[in-house]
């Protein structure tokens, strides 16, 4: 996600902040003050439970996070918005069942924050005045937190239990995940709706605010789960196609002894070539780029073999040309690579890379092509 900040690792996890949680930060702080608090408690307080809230929702996260890599599905890194917080996973989960845990998870993680901040609340209302307000807000807003993410809405965690179930009891991931979409959007439709309603007739005391909020709630709702179901659309597809159905021979293959000087001027400026093959006799060596080219100083260029600079094979993951074409990208998500080798017996037949494959999927979309048939008759 764009325009977020790096704030570390937690259990080996990437953890960003997005500009917009500062949206939430500035809110949260300016709203908790209370006749009688001086100007500084009222600060000391807002600071400290907006970053108490930043700790709830970063732990509402980390609960789907570790739930998915105990059932076996790597999470790359967690990006906390205005919203809430979303896990990037770099393999997609396989069983209903996993989906279900990791999508409760997250709910449960908040209740039981809620329930212990509930607590405090309980044991200091009478005595600790500023403590018993900020607890208060905050098992408040935790319990809303999980109670809005079980509304069985997807891409919320409600909408994917519902996914999970659907998908375990039918069999079938894609009707499932097309089902709990159009809930999702019909959700955010109400969510809009309402929002209309309440900017024009203000029911319960409500503000025009509260229904330009809530409407931009339902319309954050309806673009996520479009966007889900485009991506799930995207990886059904990926998982109909083979490594050699993807591959692209748009590609430059190089010997290992040429030079760093020959290979720009023979190739990169007048061809416009930025991504080369490392190969002898066919026999696949390594990949080499212009990030590679730009760590040698150019005054070397003319006595620097490509071979000393490139990324030599056996620190890269290859494909096979029979690989499923969801796990070859799953590949690419893990090493954060753009590319990978389509190499059989040791020897380069192709290269997938993020750009042709876009490619291919949007020709194959708007040639309304689901399967794919083989020279021999029949379709996968």
């Amino acid at each position: 996600m764009g325009g977020s900040l790096n704030l570390g690792k937690i259990f080996d996890i990437q953890v960003r902040l997005h500009y917009t949680w500062f949206i939430i930060f500035m809110l949260v702080t300016v709203s908790l003050v209370y006749p009688g608090w001086s100007q500084w408690l009222s600060w000391v307080m807002g600071i400290t439970t907006s970053l108490l809230f930043f700790i709830s929702v970063l732990a509402h996260e980390l609960a789907h996070s570790l739930v998915g890599r105990v059932n076996g599905i790597p999470i790359k890194s967690i990006t906390l918005f205005i919203f809430g917080g979303v896990a990037q996973m770099t393999k997609e989960v396989t069983k209903a069942s996993a989906e279900l845990k990791m999508a409760a998870a997250g709910p449960a993680c908040s209740l039981a924050i809620g329930g212990l901040f509930g607590l405090i609340w309980f044991l200091t209302r009478n005595t600790l005045e500023p403590l018993a307000a900020m607890t208060a807000w905050l098992a408040q807003i935790n319990g809303l937190l999980a109670a809005f993410n079980l509304i069985p809405g997807f891409p919320l965690d409600g909408g994917r239990v519902f996914r999970s179930i659907l998908w375990r009891s039918t069999g079938n991931y894609r009707r499932s995940t097309q089902i709990a979409t159009w809930l999702g959007r019909g959700v955010a439709y109400v969510f809009i709706g309402g929002g209309i309603l309440i900017v024009f007739l203000h029911p319960f005391g409500l503000s025009s605010f509260d229904g330009i909020w809530l409407a931009f709630i339902g319309w954050f709702l309806d673009s996520a789960a479009s966007a889900s179901y485009r991506q799930a659309q995207w990886r059904d597809s990926l998982h109909r196609l083979t490594a050699s159905q993807m591959m692209t021979a748009d590609y430059m293959i190089v010997p290992p002894s040429i030079t760093v000087s020959q290979l720009i001027q023979e190739h990169v400026l007048p061809k416009g070539h930025h991504l080369f093959l490392v190969a002898e006799e066919d026999r696949f060596k390594g990949i080499l780029t212009l990030q590679n080219i730009k760590s040698v100083p150019q005054s070397k260029w003319a006595l620097t073999q490509v071979e000393k600079i490139m990324v030599p094979s056996d620190r890269l993951k290859v494909a096979s040309p029979d690989d499923d074409g969801l796990s070859v990208v799953e590949q690419m998500d893990e090493s954060e690579t753009n590319q990978m080798a389509v190499v059989n017996e040791g020897r380069v037949i192709g290269l997938v890379t993020r750009d042709s494959l876009l490619r291919l999927l949007r020709t194959r979309a708007e040639l309304g092509i689901e399967r794919i048939s083989h020279p021999g008759g029949g379709n996968e």
